[in-house]
């Protein structure tokens, strides 16, 4: 992958918040174009650097590898699926990150900033599913608490196409579900759901037993067997590092 794979890449996942007006600058539209025509330039690298949260880390991670491009595939591989970049993160600059970067010190409630500050302790990476699950509260333009449902849309989610119909596709996938306060991934179940992109990649050329990854109902990328097994893992480490406190 190049460098502008990297970028993207990253705006295939940016997409879904985005359109939902949660994260990101108001410029859905110029990213839904510049996704479809599969194009990228400084343009789209500058729409990408105005999410308060997702660029914010981006650097983070690529300052802490000593790597230039903040848009490096791997840097947003780390971000989005996870890889070994984010274990040269120690815990001092992530928590740096977190209380002075994103400035969540000011934003979150003491008492939830100190449950966060645990967290970081028990092991927690600069990966946007560790930062879903645990960090207690909905970032972006709506700053407000986060109910499950509301983590298993946000949290980048990994599935097998079982059917494609038309601009439908279904996908077995595992839920983010919470019972007497434990988190946990439940049995696999079936969401069927339209493809709103219309541009002649990957996504749009789907067949049965393909994975693919997932974010606000949006299909992401196919991904290979290694590429879900890194997300799986990672994200079963956050939900594991959110129920050693809740």
């Amino acid at each position: 992958m190049t460098v502008m794979d990297g970028v993207l890449r990253c705006s295939r996942y940016a997409f879904g918040p985005n359109r939902l007006h949660f994260c990101g600058p108001d410029a859905n539209r110029e990213i839904w174009d510049y996704v479809n025509d599969g194009f990228t330039d400084f343009g789209l690298q500058k729409l990408l650097m105005g999410f308060e949260a997702l660029y914010p880390y981006l650097t983070h991670i690529a300052r802490e590898n000593h790597i230039a491009d903040p848009f490096d595939p791997r840097v947003v591989e780390a971000y989005w699926l996870g890889n070994d970049l984010l274990k040269t993160v120690d815990k001092r600059s992530l928590h740096r990150h977190l209380s002075e970067g994103l400035r969540l010190k000011d934003k979150l409630p003491i008492t939830t900033y100190r449950l966060l500050e645990s967290r970081i302790g028990h092991g927690m990476l600069p990966n946007h599913n560790y930062h879903v699950i645990n960090v207690p509260k909905r970032m972006g333009h709506q700053e407000v608490e986060a109910d499950t449902p509301f983590m298993d849309s946000c949290r980048v989610s990994w599935g097998t196409v079982t059917a494609v119909s038309g601009p439908s596709i279904t996908v077995a996938y595992a839920p983010l579900l919470k019972e007497n306060g434990v988190l946990s991934l439940g049995a696999p179940v079936h969401k069927r759901i339209v493809r709103r992109l219309e541009a002649d990649y990957d996504i749009e050329m789907l067949t049965p037993g393909q994975l693919i990854t997932l974010h606000w109902d949006i299909p992401c990328e196919v991904i290979t067997k290694r590429e879900a097994e890194l997300l799986r893992r990672y994200t079963l480490e956050a939900i594991r590092i959110a129920n050693a406190q809740d």
